[in-house]
């Protein structure tokens, strides 16, 4: 039985943080990872590139059943901490829409860097867990790879999303184990799905791309949305099924900052014999605008056209309500929502409070980002919160 300070199962951006704060720290640093290589989700992320954080990250762009919880890790290693680390690093980046940054070559640079910051520490790949237990004041965990002991252990093995990258429910097996109470895990950041009837009224439609306001209640997001063949994507989908759940109907305004029934009021009175579909197709794509015309039986000419058909034809433009039948599930999600309860955990150190010496971090836990390098913050911040104490 090899004996460390401190082991971290999990080999992704939380784990690694926590691991080259460890060794900071002079700890005895042992990292188990089942993959074959470490941070596998950082090589894929961003296209290859990274989204690595986010300039704006603040604590209102992440979501729990205890949104106060990310708030002490966030404000102790915030995103300029991170930054600060990669220009220490020499790595060239880039900012994109709405204050996301990649690297300007490749994803394996903040591998690397996380790796040359935890110089020292013992890495073991290809390693599967068939055993943990607690004995005493020690955790022990039996793998293919060998048995190994530490008075510390850190869980940061993410959630089931992506399982083609090797995720798994590791982390909730292991918390249940001990007793940890669970947030019921969901898909987050994922397409979603229409039933036949739906699909069928937007056959045609699959790879049209708009700018689109969603809501959800009292949430919404402005970005691209994209017609798929099996229902909706783009980035504004992928925020808003973070909080969709099964049941929810969504608000879908193909017009942001247009009000619809004005615009075809002024149409009617500058280019009355042009037709319905010609007009939205000035402001829309022509196989959206001819879909949407059909839908309310629309296609006339402006001039032969009353208000009330206009109006009806507006709310669907300006108000589109839809309720999705599912998700494409975890097998496309980019994070899942849900995880670890907070309330089991302590705020500054990851810690669990009724099993001393055993930390969970990263997506393990209920605290999700926002798309756009947030979850990467998460990671890197409840990492370093982890590593100053395990």
């Amino acid at each position: 039985m090899q004996e460390f300070d401190v082991i971290i199962i999990g080999a992704g951006a939380a784990g690694l943080m926590c691991a080259a704060e460890a060794n900071r720290r002079g700890r005895r640093v042992l990292v188990l990872d089942q993959a074959a290589e470490v941070g596998q989700k950082i090589r894929i992320s961003g296209g290859g590139r990274a989204n690595f954080t986010n300039v704006y990250a603040t604590p209102e762009n992440f979501l729990s059943d205890n949104p106060r919880f990310c708030v002490s890790a966030l404000k102790r290693y915030t995103q300029h901490d991170f930054i600060a680390l990669v220009e220490k690093h020499g790595i060239a980046y880039h900012e994109r829409d709405h204050g996301q940054l990649f690297c300007d070559q490749s994803a394996q640079q903040i591998i690397d860097m996380l790796m040359a910051e935890a110089e020292g520490i013992t890495v073991q790949t290809a390693a599967k867990v068939a055993r943990l237990y607690k004995s005493g004041e020690c955790f022990s965990v039996e793998t293919s790879q060998g048995n190994f002991t530490a008075e510390s252990l850190v869980i940061a093995t993410g959630g089931p999303s992506i399982p083609k990258m090797g995720s798994s429910g590791f982390g909730y097996k292991i918390a249940k184990q001990f007793g940890l109470n669970m947030i019921e895990p969901r898909p987050g950041l994922v397409p979603l799905t229409f039933e036949a009837d739906t699909l069928s009224k937007c056959d045609g439609l699959s790879g049209i791309s708009v700018n689109a306001t969603v809501k959800l209640g009292k949430v919404s997001f402005t970005e691209a949305l994209l017609f798929t063949h099996r229902g909706l994507s783009g980035p504004v989908i992928l925020q808003i099924s973070s909080y969709w759940r099964e049941g929810d109907t969504i608000t879908i305004d193909l017009l942001p900052g247009t009000e619809a029934f004005q615009y075809f009021k002024a149409a009617k009175e500058s280019q009355p014999k042009k037709d319905v579909r010609t007009v939205l197709a000035q402001i829309l794509p022509n196989r959206l605008a001819q879909r949407l015309v059909e839908w309310v039986d629309s296609n006339t000419r402006l001039a032969e056209t009353s208000d009330k058909v206009l109006r009806r034809l507006a709310e669907h433009l300006n108000a589109w309500q839809i309720t999705p039948n599912g998700s494409e599930g975890m097998r496309t999600a980019e994070v899942t929502v849900g995880g670890v309860d907070t309330k089991e955990l302590s705020s500054k150190t990851m810690e669990s409070k009724t099993v001393p010496g055993l930390y969970f971090i990263g997506e393990t836990v209920d605290v999700t980002g926002h798309l756009g390098g947030f979850n990467f913050q998460w990671a890197w911040s409840s990492g370093h919160a982890c590593g100053q104490v395990a």
